[in-house]
């Protein structure tokens, strides 16, 4: 039997990106102003149109380094200073959710230490991080002085999962080390477990369960002042991917 392509209507796939550091203390999320319609002008995820000669991850890892300078790295080996923990979320595919035509999109959820300020790349006019928590509250990111619009296309959805999906993940594996440089401190490493819980932890417990759970963390033999005060010891991630026991988010 002959195949004819043409007797099936054509749709399109891009990756979309969640691109989440911790800055200033706070989970942040890349966001890029549209140069472009449809939703010229408004906020949206970092993302793009697969090209015809890539796969998935290749898609991803292309739009992560146009957009931040990053390496997509290998989660079976220690993040490097311009590597990011890269992995696929999910896929949308509402027809409606794009305005042009029917486009299929496969989010991926990136994730990497304090991250410089982004630079715009293809079809944005602008971008910046902004708190996780005022994208997801305002569906959308603005100026100050400037009427907040939400997120273009299905944006907030994607977002919401994406910070969802790190937030469930840093209790049972050791993904939270992903937000760290590669040397770190257990301060650090709980600010950031406060950061994307948005809860406040107990130093000495959260250091006891850290420190005490098999594979999490492997000391370096160095020390720190980066922080002030006395000197702290300095860790990095063990070879341990899935955590026991996990680490409990607390309810709020």
């Amino acid at each position: 039997m002959s195949y004819d392509p043409s007797a099936f209507p054509p749709f399109a796939v891009t990756v979309d990106l969640v691109v989440l550091t911790v800055r200033r203390h706070a989970l942040c999320a890349l966001a890029v102003r549209r140069g472009e319609a449809p939703f010229q002008g408004r906020w949206a995820l970092p993302g793009g149109f697969v090209r015809p000669d890539e796969d998935l991850s290749q898609a991803a890892a292309r739009e992560l380094a146009e957009e931040t300078g990053l390496q997509a790295h290998d989660p079976s080996v220690p993040v490097q200073d311009n590597g990011a923990h890269l992995e696929q979320l999910a896929t949308y595919g509402d027809p409606k959710r794009d305005p042009r035509m029917r486009v299929v999109s496969v989010a991926h959820l990136a994730l990497a230490p304090d991250l410089p300020a982004p630079r715009a790349g293809g079809d944005a006019s602008n971008a910046r991080w902004a708190p996780v928590e005022e994208l997801l509250q305002q569906g959308g990111y603005g100026r100050e002085g400037e009427p907040v619009a939400p997120l273009a296309f299905d944006h907030a959805q994607i977002l919401a999962d994406g910070v969802e999906r790190a937030r469930s993940k840093i209790e049972y594996s050791s993904l939270a080390t992903a937000f760290c440089p590669p040397e770190f401190t257990v301060g650090e490493l709980r600010r950031v477990y406060e950061a994307v819980w948005g809860v406040a932890l107990d130093p000495r417990n959260f250091h006891r369960k850290v420190t005490g759970t098999p594979g999490f963390l492997v000391p370096t033999g160095g020390t720190t002042t980066r922080q002030g005060g006395r000197p702290a010891q300095l860790f990095r991630a063990g070879g341990a991917t899935l955590l026991n026991p996990p680490m409990l988010r607390p309810e709020v």
